[in-house]
């Protein structure tokens, strides 16, 4: 199961190697306290690509689909009751 971390930037640089590679081995996204109230966050290139692909391309086209699928996969998007992944649903974009 992914978790979701919050932690201090100081917890982050103490243990930058364990923590980047949890970003890209599990896939966990990674919030940073910083102060001023000035947080980030820490994803994969790869969760960032397929968030990317998502917002630029066309709701109804096969790369929104196919990103969309992505982030599904990745827990970045809810499951969606009304759509099934199927052979029928990757059809329509033939």
């Amino acid at each position: 199961m992914k978790m979701t971390v919050a932690l201090t930037q100081s917890d982050f640089r103490a243990h930058l190697k364990e923590y980047l590679d949890r970003v890209n081995d599990d896939d966990e996204t990674i919030y940073i306290a910083r102060s001023n109230s000035r947080s980030v966050a820490v994803i994969s290139q790869e969760k960032m690509a397929w968030m990317e692909k998502a917002l630029q391309a066309k709701e109804d086209s096969l790369d929104y689909a196919v990103a969309r699928d992505q982030l599904i996969r990745r827990r970045v998007l809810p499951e969606d009751p009304l759509v099934e992944s199927n052979d029928e649903y990757w059809e329509q974009f033939k």
